[in-house]
């Protein structure tokens, strides 16, 4: 696809009213998209929409645009290569070769629709203008590969973390702002509150350590599991987090006094990612030996889907990375298969 049908693209399904902060999905605010949530939806059999060929090489980051329009996915080190995909059809819409030399760690599109942000094993950040593709800048100070991002949801603030500990960056100035912490720990994810007052992070000891981003103060750490932290994820507009880890277990807890609520078990391998439903009501985990549907009301077990020929359940072939669109009415799913699934929701 040419740079100027790209624009032309983005530009209409991306577009943003920046006077009130408000994207447009076809003249549909954000603010108005409709959430799937569990009254309109089955708990029990998410239908799998398509199978997405084209990565190289182990698919280790997904993440929608905010209107859900767009999927965009980053490949592992013999596959650097960062896609762009409709997921309603399938199609590529557009690519950036060798986004890093070494894999795409982690991705991030800014919830104003103006930014793709992309981590790799290179040591770098990279910022491309979503409307033109066109890289802008670098972000060069971590000194050990950057394994994941976040961003607080005012797009202002990006947050990175490696092995090497965790940086502030002024996302719309695109400037440095801070080094939280330097070496504690192998920080392997983040996440911010809905609110954009509370960063996590999780490291290889098992410890999640909660930050006041606007003091930039340590304010609680949990030992939360036994072996490294995977991923974490806020449920929206709550004082609950949830951690998966390689002790195969994922486990939610109450933020704001760092009491454990619930532990749930049912994986037998590594819990590689988590994601939380829009809803709040839903959680996704996905490990070697599957994908898992949880009920985090109850912390019931709902449902175990699998891939394309059952690949994605394949002992051989884990999943690696799981995400919702916004509205929720998709997931996609991508692993070492160098496939990624769309599931309707």
């Amino acid at each position: 696809m040419s740079k100027q049908r790209w624009a032309i693209l983005v530009a209409v399904i991306c577009s943003v009213t920046t006077a009130h902060n408000t994207y447009n999905n076809t003249a549909q605010a954000a603010d108005e998209i409709e959430i799937n949530t569990s009254e309109n939806r089955s708990f029990t059999q998410p239908q799998l929409l398509r199978t997405i060929k084209g990565h190289t090489g182990t698919v280790k980051s997904l993440n929608f645009t905010p209107n859900g329009k767009i999927l965009v996915s980053g490949g592992s080190h013999n596959d650097p290569i960062i896609h762009f995909w409709d997921p309603q059809n399938g199609k590529r819409l557009a690519t950036i070769n060798r986004a890093h030399q070494g894999a795409v760690n982690s991705l991030l599109v800014s919830p104003d629709s103006k930014t793709l942000v992309s981590s790799g094993s290179d040591y770098r950040i990279n910022l491309w203008n979503l409307r033109t593709l066109e890289f802008s800048r670098a972000f060069d100070g971590h000194t050990s590969p950057v394994l994941s991002l976040v961003t607080t949801p005012d797009s202002k603030i990006l947050v990175s973390g490696g092995i090497d500990g965790i940086r502030l960056w002024d996302l719309q100035k695109q400037l440095p702002l801070a080094t939280l912490v330097r070496y504690d720990n192998i920080i392997h994810t983040l996440a911010i509150s809905s609110d954009g007052q509370i960063l996590a992070s999780g490291d290889n000891k098992g410890v999640i350590k909660l930050w006041d981003l606007q003091s930039r103060q340590l304010i609680k750490q949990l030992k939360a599991h036994s072996e490294t932290i995977t991923d974490l994820a806020f449920i929206p507009n709550s004082q609950t987090i949830v951690s998966s880890s390689q002790d195969k277990t994922i486990k939610i807890w109450n933020f704001s006094d760092g009491e454990r609520i619930q532990t749930l078990t049912g994986h037998n391998q590594s819990v590689n990612a988590i994601a939380v439903h829009p809803d709040g009501q839903t959680l996704v985990s996905a490990a070697q030996d599957g994908i898992k549907i949880w009920d985090l009301t109850t912390g019931e077990l709902k449902n175990f889907i699998e891939g394309n020929d059952k690949s994605v359940n394949a002992w051989t072939q884990p999943t690696k990375e799981v995400a919702f669109s916004e509205d929720g009415k998709m997931l996609a799913s991508g692993g070492i298969d160098q496939k990624i699934n769309i599931w309707n929701w």
